[in-house]
């Protein structure tokens, strides 16, 4: 069965931001994700994992200015200096601080009348970078395919587009974000996905909310019990990010978690 973390960021949204690894950890989590770490120290963030016994599991690289509608600098001409800065300076440190072996990267949004090939040609040149910088920390960079509807104008959107920037970029610690959610979203099929995909070795990371209006993955219209068990034939053994926006108190809503919480709940 796999490996459940909790994204802080959306779950336990009752609780201030700091508060949310002692309620993970007492629903049964032992790790936990989020989207960024980078209003809190990263010693108060290590100090909260150490105190709670949560491991860190990813967390993403700075996306530019999210508040002006940045979704990430790594496909965006000109901006390959703020992105290699931003990555230097706050992402690895982050990373090792908090001990957490990923980084997700974000591609960013695709600027209107820019050729599609040129900003595919900035975005292979920004993660090659970005995985031979992470390789000497012992930190993979993953990439996500994230749907048009939730983010439009996303760069990167389908899982053989993703896996086919890995392979071009051919660096072994750059692998996919495979988020369900998204890709039920935008292909579906989703369990063929799985089958092809994450025996290859590529997937480092998967991600889970219901669709399809990412809430607990027992609401809405895709199967996760079924889903989980073709996950382990497929062989997956990384972490499931729960990513998903509660429909109502985290806790309340964590009964399809209960049976495969990694400690026991108070």
């Amino acid at each position: 069965m796999p490996r459940f973390a909790a994204n802080l960021s959306m779950l336990y949204g009752q609780h201030p931001f700091l508060a949310r690894f002692a309620a993970a950890a007492g629903d049964g989590f032992s790790a936990v994700e989020y989207l960024f770490p980078y209003e809190h120290a990263a010693s108060v963030l290590a100090d909260c994992l150490r105190q709670y016994g949560l491991t860190q599991v990813l967390f993403n690289a700075p996306p530019g200015d999210y508040a002006a509608g940045d979704r990430g600098l790594a496909c965006v001409p000109g901006r390959e200096t703020a992105f290699r800065r931003d990555f230097q300076e706050f992402a690895l440190p982050y990373a090792q601080a908090l001990m957490c072996r990923r980084i997700h990267v974000m591609a960013g949004i695709l600027q209107d009348g820019l050729a599609l090939q040129n900003a595919r040609d900035v975005y292979l040149e920004n993660l090659a970078w970005a995985a031979r910088e992470a390789a000497s920390c012992g930190v993979d960079i993953l990439i996500e395919p994230i749907n048009t509807r939730d983010m439009p104008g996303y760069f990167l959107n389908r899982q053989d587009q993703a896996h086919a920037v890995v392979l071009e970029v051919g660096m072994a610690n750059l692998k996919v974000q495979m988020d369900l959610y998204h890709c039920q979203i935008v292909e579906g099929d989703v369990a063929s996905k799985i089958r092809e995909f994450v025996p290859t070795g590529r997937v480092g990371h998967v991600q889970i909310a219901g669709v399809p209006e990412r809430h607990e993955p027992d609401l809405g219209e895709l199967n996760y019990p079924y889903l989980f068990k073709v996950l382990d034939q497929a062989g997956f053994d990384g972490w499931v990010g729960c990513e998903y926006r509660p429909r109502g108190d985290t806790s309340a809503g964590l009964g399809w978690f209960k049976p495969h919480a990694q400690r026991p709940v108070a």
